[in-house]
């Protein structure tokens, strides 16, 4: 196999299955592209994520918003993220995996910079903010660009391997945001936020460059709106955006929130508005830290014992965690309307479990992709080459479209915080349907992915013939 690797940073003829060429160079290659694109994604998490952390700066009696105007920024930023994912999934396969990852890191400064200049001036309307939560999504599509940009460098053998780093890598921006927050709060106070933003313009100038520098672009990878097509036409598709949903739109929108609910629970508590700043914002990264290294291992375990039968162990564990968030809300009790150490206590254990247990179902959810259309694609009748090209067109096109879909997810939980807040004064009603989300995805991932074989019998492409067959993933 021949590789161009000059100025241009152009690879020709990539080939991650020529098992010879792997070992002869194109595993460095890949390493050193997987480095930056996760680089790149992790600050992008951060960014998307910056109001999680902005919020625990904002106190009401300040800048005059509620608990339910917060939850709307962290959905907002959640709701363009998960948007973007779907153009961004084209983005590598159009203009390069290299070149949009420097685009996406160097936008990135336009909302750091506007988040710095909406926390120095206090009294402004909600409205500037939304528009700055919103344009922070734009690193929420950085997800699915470096998604679909790896699974294209990687053979089969470790895509649950790479995904689950990339992917894992990525969502550490949250609790990595949340840990910077932390420090300026312990060291400046809950009135410097600026300092948070300061670092990540450093940090986001760092990434466009490096990726400038060591990362390539494929010249024969595309992802073709037909492609598309055939992957919306796919039932599979749609059922693996529903579990992604409960995945890693627990994550994301627990990320978003839990930060939240301790600050208001210390609040609550009796503590004064800093000091329940300073004690949420020692405990919020826990919980996005360890779901984003449970991620890796998520990817790695369905890799051994397959996606499917990881997925339903997470969801059916999931459940009994909400019940724990369910128990400490509704018969936790509020001591003269003070919370009690034993509630912070089931949130801080039940919330924990919903991020380790997300983390290990993104990681499998994820596997389950490449398997799914690897499986069709030994059905096709075509060469050798066009299989392979197919595969990795179709997995990352879902990889892209399931982390849009799945995204949303994060929307629905801070929308369903904000309602429940509004509604009762508690998250009680939520997590109420938390848990109700994750019975109804154990139910189908065990009708679907472990009850059975996967069936694989429809033709995916124009002119494309798959036999009948079945598969386990």
């Amino acid at each position: 196999m021949g590789i161009s690797l000059g100025r241009s940073h152009v690879l020709s003829d990539w080939d991650p299955e020529d098992t010879v060429a792997w070992e002869a160079g194109n595993k460095k290659i890949a390493r050193r592209n997987l480095i930056w694109s996760v680089a790149a994604e992790h600050i992008g998490f951060s960014i998307w994520s910056i109001w999680s952390v902005m919020v625990l700066f904002m106190p009401a009696s300040v800048y005059g918003f509620s608990a339910g105007d917060k939850f709307l920024l962290g959905a907002t930023a959640t709701l363009v993220g998960g948007c973007l994912r779907f153009p961004y999934t084209f983005a590598t396969a159009r203009f390069g995996g290299r070149n949009w990852t420097i685009f996406s890191a160097f936008v990135l400064l336009i909302p750091t910079v506007g988040t710095m200049l909406l926390l120095a001036h206090p009294g402004l309307p909600l409205w500037p903010y939304l528009v700055c939560a919103a344009l922070a999504g734009l690193g929420g599509g950085n997800f699915a660009s470096s998604m679909t940009n790896i699974n294209a460098f990687y053979p089969q053998r470790l895509k649950g391997w790479a995904l689950a780093v990339n992917a894992g890598g990525g969502n550490l921006g949250v609790p990595v945001v949340q840990l910077v927050g932390l420090l300026v709060i312990a060291t400046a106070g809950n009135r410097q936020p600026y300092w948070v933003c300061a670092i990540y313009l450093v940090l986001l100038a760092i990434a466009g460059i490096g990726a400038a520098i060591y990362m390539d672009n494929l010249q024969q990878y595309r992802i073709e709106m037909r492609t598309m097509r055939a992957v919306l036409s796919e039932p599979h598709t749609w059922v693996i955006a529903l579990l992604y949903i409960g995945t890693f739109g627990s994550f994301i929108g627990f990320s978003f929130a839990f930060g939240q609910v301790l600050q208001m629970n210390f609040v609550a508590s009796g503590q004064s508005a800093a000091q329940a700043s300073l004690h949420a914002a020692q405990i919020a990264f826990l919980g996005p830290l360890l779901g984003s290294l449970s991620r890796v291992y998520g990817g790695k375990l369905a890799d051994r014992i397959g996606g499917g039968r990881v997925t339903l162990a997470v969801f059916c564990s999931m459940i009994l965690a909400a019940g724990i968030l369910v128990s400490a809300s509704a018969f936790g009790g509020h001591a003269h309307g003070r919370t009690s150490a034993a509630t912070m206590a089931g949130y801080v254990i039940g919330f924990v479990a919903l991020f380790v247990l997300s983390g290990i179902g993104n990681g499998s959810v994820y596997k389950m992709i490449p398997s799914i259309f690897e499986a069709r694609s030994h059905r096709l009748q075509v060469s050798e080459g066009e299989r392979r090209q197919w595969s990795r067109s179709m997995s990352g096109a879902l990889i892209g479209f399931a982390g849009a879909v799945g995204a949303l997810g994060g929307v629905g939980v801070n929308l369903a915080l904000r309602q429940s807040y509004l509604h009762s004064g508690t998250a009680t009603a939520a997590f109420w349907a938390f848990m109700l989300v994750y019975v109804g995805a154990s139910a189908l991932t065990w009708a679907i992915y472990v009850r059975r074989p996967l069936e694989v019998t429809a033709p995916v492409e124009p002119g494309a013939q798959i036999s009948a067959g079945l598969a386990r993933v």
